[in-house]
C-alpha cells in the first residue's frame, strides 16, 4: 500500500494528464474524421474536448508546482548561498500558497452557486458545475504540492542542504 501511495504521489498528476490528453487527442481525431470523411459532426466532441482541456491545464499547474517547473527567472538563485536560495524559494512557495488559497475560495463560490442553481451546458445537458470544478480541483492539488514543497525546503534548510531548484526548461 505504501509503495502504491508513493507512486501516486510521484506520478499522480502525470497519469491524469496522460489520460486527459489521450482523451482529447482521440476525440478530436474522431471529430475530424467525422466532419471531413462522413460530413457529420457532433456537439459533444468539441464540448468535452474543451472542458477536458481546462482540467488538463489546472492539473498540469499542480504538476508544474510539484516539479518547480513554472516559468521563473532563477538567475538570482545561482548567485545566492544555499540558505538565501532556500529563503527565496520559501517566499515564492508562500506567495503561491496565498494566491492559490484566495483563488480556491472564490472558485468554490462559483462552483457552489452553479450547483445551487443547476445551470447546464446546452450541448451536453450536464451541470456546468462540473466544468467549473476544474479550478478548485487544480488549486487544491497546487496547495497540496506547495505544502509538500514548503516541508521539503524547511527540512533542507534545517539540514544545511541546498534546496532543490526543480527542473529547468533549458540547460
Amino acid at each position: 500500500m505504501k509503495k502504491w501511495l508513493t507512486q501516486l504521489d510521484e506520478n499522480g498528476e502525470r497519469w491524469m494528464l496522460l489520460a486527459l490528453y489521450g482523451y482529447i487527442v482521440t476525440v478530436i481525431f474522431v471529430e475530424v474524421v467525422r466532419r471531413f470523411v462522413l460530413s457529420y459532426s457532433s456537439i459533444w466532441g468539441e464540448e468535452t474536448a474543451r472542458y477536458t482541456f481546462i482540467y488538463l491545464v489546472w492539473i498540469g499547474a499542480a504538476a508544474a508546482v510539484r516539479d518547480r517547473a513554472h516559468i521563473r527567472i532563477d538567475v538570482l538563485l545561482t548567485f545566492l548561498p544555499p540558505r538565501w536560495c532556500a529563503a527565496v524559494l520559501l517566499l515564492g512557495d508562500l506567495l503561491m500558497a496565498c494566491f492559490a488559497a484566495v483563488v480556491f475560495y472564490f472558485s468554490m463560490k462559483f462552483f457552489m452557486t452553479s450547483l445551487q442553481f443547476s445551470s447546464a451546458i446546452e450541448g451536453l445537458r450536464i451541470s456546468r458545475a462540473w466544468t467549473l470544478f476544474a479550478v478548485p480541483l487544480g488549486l487544491a492539488l497546487v496547495l497540496l504540492r506547495v505544502a509538500q514543497s514548503i516541508v521539503r525546503d524547511v527540512t533542507d534548510l534545517r539540514a544545511g542542504r541546498a534546496p532543490g531548484a526543480g527542473k529547468r526548461l533549458f540547460d
